[in-house]
C-alpha cells in the first residue's frame, strides 16, 4: 500500500508540474474579433487597459471623457497616461519591454521603428480582417502596415486624424465679388487668373516657423506629389526609395513653384514667402478689401484667423481639388495611430473599439476630432469647420499621411525644409536643392 500511495503521491506532482509549466493556450484560439462584443457582455469586467500616448492638457480630458461610455458599458478600465515627452518616455519604456498595452503614436515613422524590431503585435493575427476592411478605406489600412522583422504587420488602428488638403478664402467677399468654389484643377487655375485680372492678389502663402521654416512648403509638395503620380510612388519617396531628384518629385516641386512664382500669383511675392509666418499668411484675407483670396493649410489654421471671424459667414474652405484624374481625390492626412503591445483579450476588445466611429464620438462632438471611420455621422460634428473636414476626407479616394513627418528627421524635419527654403528665397536652384536633400538621407 505504501508503495501504491507513493506512485499515487509521484503522479499528482507530475501532473502539477505539467500544469505549471504548459503552454498557455493562445488568446488566438478564439475567433478573431469576438472579444468587442465580450467586453460589452461584461466578460472582461474590471479588467485594466493601460494606454500612453502625447494627449495631455484638453486634449487628455476629451481622450479620456470620450471613453467614459464604454468604460461604463463593459467594466474595462482604459488608464491613459499623456506626456509632452512622449517620444523618449515611450521609448525607455519599449526598448525596457515595459510598454503599455497600447500606445498612440502621432507620427507612424516613430512607431514603424518599433515594427522593425518586433516591438508590436500583428493585429492581422489577432483582429478581424474584414471588419476593419468595411470600416475604413484600404488606404488607412496600407498607412498602418509596417515593415517588421519577418515580413509585413498590421501596425495599428486610426483614430482621430485631420486633413490638410483645405483652400480656405474669405466667404463674403468671395461671394460679393461672384467668384465660385472651383471643383477641378482647371477651375482652379482660372479663378486664380481672374483674381489677378480684377486687380488682385490670389493666393496667400507664407513658410516662416523659426527653427521649422520650411514645413508650409513641404505640405505642398506632398499635395502635388500625391495629385501627380501613383500612391505606389509617393509611399517609396517617403522611404527614400524614390530620390527627390527623380522625375516625379522634381515635377512636384516645379508645379508648386510656378504657382508660387508667377507673376503677381502670391501677395508679396515670391520674396515674401520665406519670411512670412505661416500664421501670419492668412490674415491679409480678412482686410476689407482683402489682399489676397486664397490659403492652403490644415485645418488648425483657423485659430490663426481674427477671433471675430466666423465660420460660414466670413471665412470658408473648400477641397484643393486633384490635378490627374487618374489619381483621384486624394487627401494628405495626419492623425493618431493605435499600436497593441500586449495580447490579451481585453486589450482586444478596447482596439477593436478604436478602430469603430463609436470611440470617437465624444470627441467629435466635444470638438477637435475628425473621424476616419465609416460608421461615423456628420450629424455629431457640432461645427462646419470639423464637418466640412470630414466630409473631404471620407469623399477621398485615397489618403495619405504627412510625407516629411515619415521620413527620418534628418530628412523630414531637417534637409526638406532647409532646402526648399533656401530654394524660395532664391539662394539656391531646384536641382541643387533636390540633390542636396537626397544627400542627406541617412545611409
Amino acid at each position: 500500500m505504501k508503495r501504491i500511495a507513493m506512485v499515487i503521491s509521484s503522479l499528482i506532482i507530475a501532473t502539477m508540474v505539467l500544469a505549471v509549466f504548459a503552454p498557455v493556450a493562445p488568446v488566438a484560439a478564439q475567433k478573431q474579433g469576438t472579444e468587442l462584443a465580450d467586453a460589452f457582455a461584461g466578460k472582461f469586467k474590471g479588467k485594466v487597459v493601460t494606454m500612453a500616448g502625447p494627449f495631455t492638457d484638453n486634449d487628455a480630458v476629451k481622450f479620456d471623457d470620450s471613453m467614459k461610455d464604454f468604460e461604463s458599458k463593459t467594466g474595462i478600465d482604459i488608464q491613459y497616461s499623456g506626456s509632452k515627452e512622449f517620444e523618449a518616455s515611450i521609448g525607455i519604456a519599449i526598448e525596457g519591454n515595459n510598454p503599455p498595452d497600447i500606445v498612440d503614436f502621432p507620427q507612424p515613422g516613430l512607431l514603424a521603428t518599433f515594427v522593425k524590431k518586433g516591438k508590436v503585435v500583428d493585429l492581422n493575427k489577432v483582429m478581424d480582417l474584414d471588419k476593419l476592411k468595411a470600416n475604413y478605406i484600404q488606404s488607412w489600412i496600407d498607412m498602418g502596415t509596417m515593415d517588421g522583422p519577418n515580413g509585413k504587420v498590421l501596425a495599428g488602428v486610426w483614430g482621430r486624424v485631420n486633413g490638410k488638403s483645405a483652400v480656405w478664402y474669405p466667404k463674403k467677399a468671395f461671394d460679393e465679388a461672384g467668384y465660385k468654389v472651383p471643383k477641378t484643377w482647371d477651375e482652379l487655375m482660372a479663378l486664380t487668373e481672374q483674381i489677378k485680372k480684377d486687380g488682385d492678389t490670389p493666393w496667400c502663402v507664407g513658410i516662416e516657423s523659426g527653427a521649422a521654416t520650411g514645413w508650409a512648403m513641404t505640405d505642398w509638395i506632398e499635395e502635388f506629389m500625391l495629385r501627380t503620380t501613383s500612391l505606389e510612388n509617393y509611399d517609396k519617396w517617403v522611404k527614400g526609395e524614390l530620390k527627390f531628384s527623380s522625375p516625379e518629385v522634381k515635377n512636384a516641386v516645379q508645379k508648386v513653384s510656378d504657382l508660387w512664382f508667377g507673376e503677381g500669383n502670391v501677395y508679396g511675392g515670391r520674396k515674401a514667402i520665406a519670411t512670412t509666418a505661416f500664421g501670419d499668411a492668412p490674415k491679409p484675407m480678412f482686410e476689407n478689401p482683402p489682399k489676397c483670396w486664397l490659403h492652403k493649410q490644415g485645418n488648425f489654421i483657423t485659430t490663426f484667423f481674427p477671433k471675430e471671424a466666423k465660420a460660414g459667414v466670413d471665412y470658408d474652405f473648400f477641397y484643393l481639388p486633384g490635378i490627374d484624374p487618374k489619381y483621384g481625390s486624394p487627401v494628405l492626412v495626419a492623425g493618431d495611430i493605435y499600436a497593441m503591445f500586449n495580447d490579451r483579450p481585453e486589450v482586444r476588445a478596447v482596439m477593436e473599439y478604436f478602430s469603430t466611429g463609436a470611440s470617437v464620438e465624444g470627441w467629435v462632438k466635444a470638438g477637435g476630432a475628425i473621424s476616419p471611420h465609416k460608421d461615423s455621422k456628420l450629424e455629431w460634428y457640432t461645427n462646419d469647420v470639423d464637418r466640412g473636414i470630414a466630409k473631404m476626407i471620407m469623399d477621398a479616394t485615397s489618403v495619405r499621411f504627412d510625407g516629411s513627418d515619415l521620413m527620418p528627421g534628418a530628412v523630414g524635419a531637417g534637409s526638406f525644409w532647409k532646402e526648399m527654403t533656401s530654394y524660395v528665397s532664391g539662394s539656391i536652384d531646384l536641382d541643387t536643392a533636390l540633390k542636396d536633400i537626397d544627400a542627406s538621407w541617412p545611409k
